[in-house]
């Protein structure tokens, strides 16, 4: 059954209810530009009619027109994270990301819908209804929009992917706490950048999981998404896990190094002597086989310019998921438990009758009625794991998988971790420069009525009587490849790849050494570059 047009006329009159402030009286520029292609998508929730910035001379990033996900701040729109909890919300100052682009001159153009608090990776869990994936095959291209094949543009950034994909901004920044830039980039056939954790500040960053969050970037290009890290890719006062200039400079340094040993400048690179690693297991049961042919399209591109590829193992991968959603979700359980109604939050009134007396009967009423079902589910989950009977068995375990899985990537990488490793480490010459693995484990799933997900007609490895199916936990496996690098504090690059059997985009991703984000940026951009045919 065809997903219903989502109410795109109630987001943008939500958006008009914050256009009557003697501030931001001026008509907004782009709202003749994204009104009808955003009524198909889904992916704006609010249009900026700020006045654009004053634009250096000297920035790159003053051409280009960026949206920002609805778990940033703005000072200028509202922050509502997706949920009832935040509805109207309207933050009194930029976050550091949007006031560092304000100053190189870059257009904010408005909010991108979201999985709520970032929680999900299909973006079906927002009070915006779900996003829409804008890419269509080649096939459905003179069938009327409101009958094609509805499909998940991927969470929890899916607004900002879509947007980006729609061609409704140049470049638009998301969060990632475990794959969601990643999953919505090969979802959506465009380039999502997770840096690695600490580069980009997240002061101002409504927050979901404090040791995973990171801001990162999605765009049309790798070129585009590189212009906009350089812009914000700085150290922060304000943010007490934001790296300091010492080890930023340290890890730039030895990755600058290593790019200079390749003359990435050329077409045709020659990249003899760089070592691509291909973890053995990145290929789980659930992986859809015919992702495949787009990776090793890849592979044999790179190696055909003088890389050597690699399998390696990273032994811990298999046990990164639970512990993932173990790890975050107990950070969830303490970050919302300010949303009491009181304090902060949108407050539900108690029904006639009730005990007013009693704080917990307030607050359960404000939680239970503007908490949608997966925040609910996280926070009891994340409740649980921190309770004295469960602490040591779930979340010190988990801790000790994610250090295990920390343990693992730097086995195998040729460059030293600057922060873990001591000042003395020198590079591994047996090891590698860059992990290579698929973005996801399909192609976007489809959706039915009301942002349930659907079943693809072709074999995705969670078909209707498979475990995970019968079980509810299909969607939370989509994360299955995101997850490590996530955990580890990686950078990981999603590069569009080439197309799925079914016709939709399929993303590869590049994972490097903390730090060297600037070197896989490289590599991602050779990849961008690969054929789409043999």
């Amino acid at each position: 059954m065809p997903l219903r047009q989502p109410n795109a006329a109630k987001a943008f009159s939500r958006s008009r209810l914050f256009k009557t402030n003697a501030a931001l009286s001026t008509e907004s520029p782009w709202e003749h530009v994204f009104e009808g292609r955003n009524t198909s998508v889904n992916a704006l929730v609010s249009i900026s009619n700020r006045p654009a910035s004053e634009r250096p001379e000297s920035s790159r990033v003053g051409n280009l027109a960026i949206a920002v996900k609805d778990n940033i701040c703005t000072a200028s729109m509202p922050a509502t994270c997706s949920s009832n909890m935040l509805r109207g919300f309207v933050p009194p100052f930029d976050a550091t990301v949007v006031n560092l682009l304000r100053i190189a001159g870059a257009d904010i153009v408005g909010k991108t819908n979201c999985d709520e608090f970032g929680m999900g990776s299909l973006n079906v869990n927002s009070i915006h209804d779900p996003v829409i994936n804008p890419h269509q095959v080649a096939s459905a291209a003179a069938v009327p929009w409101a009958e094609r094949e509805r499909r998940s543009a991927g969470g929890s950034s899916g607004g900002s992917a879509a947007a980006v994909a729609a061609s409704m901004c140049d470049a638009a920044l998301g969060t990632d706490t475990g794959g969601s830039i990643r999953l919505p980039a090969s979802y959506c056939g465009v380039v999502g950048l997770k840096p690695s954790y600490g580069l980009i500040s997240r002061w101002g960053v409504i927050s979901y999981a404090d040791s995973l969050d990171c801001v990162g970037i999605l765009g049309k290009n790798v070129d585009t998404v590189k212009t906009v890290y350089d812009a914000v890719s700085i150290f922060d006062p304000k943010d007490p896990t934001s790296a300091t200039t010492e080890s930023r400079d340290k890890a730039s340094t030895a990755a600058r190094d290593r790019i200079q040993s390749f003359d990435f400048e050329e077409a045709e690179p020659n990249l003899s002597g760089l070592r691509i690693g291909i973890p053995q297991e990145y290929f789980p049961a659930e992986l859809d086989s015919t992702i495949l042919d787009s990776l090793r399209r890849v592979i044999k591109r790179l190696h055909s310019l003088g890389a050597s590829v690699v399998p390696v193992s990273l032994p811990s991968t298999p046990y990164a998921l639970s512990a993932y959603y173990v790890i975050a979700s107990a950070e969830a359980s303490s970050n919302l438990a300010r949303y009491d109604g009181i304090q902060f939050g949108s407050r539900t009134s108690l029904p006639p009758g009730a005990d007013k007396s009693r704080p917990g009967a307030v607050y359960a009423r404000t939680r239970s009625t503007n908490f949608g079902s997966e925040v609910q589910k996280r926070v009891l989950l994340g409740t649980y794991a921190l309770t004295a009977d469960a602490f040591d068995n779930y979340f010190l375990q988990a801790q000790r998988v994610r250090k295990l899985i920390r343990s693992d990537f730097n086995a195998v990488f040729r460059a030293p971790h600057v922060l873990s490793s001591p000042p003395t480490a020198t590079p591994r010459i047996s090891g590698v420069d860059v992990l290579l693995h698929p973005s996801a484990i399909r192609t976007a799933p489809p959706l039915l009525r009301g942002g349930d997900l659907g079943r693809a007609s072709h074999n995705d490895g969670l078909g209707e009587s498979s475990p995970a199916a019968a079980s509810g936990l299909d969607t939370y496996l989509q994360d299955i490849l995101t997850v490590p690098a996530s955990l580890a504090g990686l950078p990981a690059l999603s590069v569009p790849a080439g197309y799925g059997a079914d016709g939709w985009p399929v993303g590869v991703s590049v994972i490097g050494q903390w730090g060297c984000d600037d070197l896989v940026m490289r590599i991602g951009h050779v990849v961008e570059s690969t054929p789409p045919c043999a």
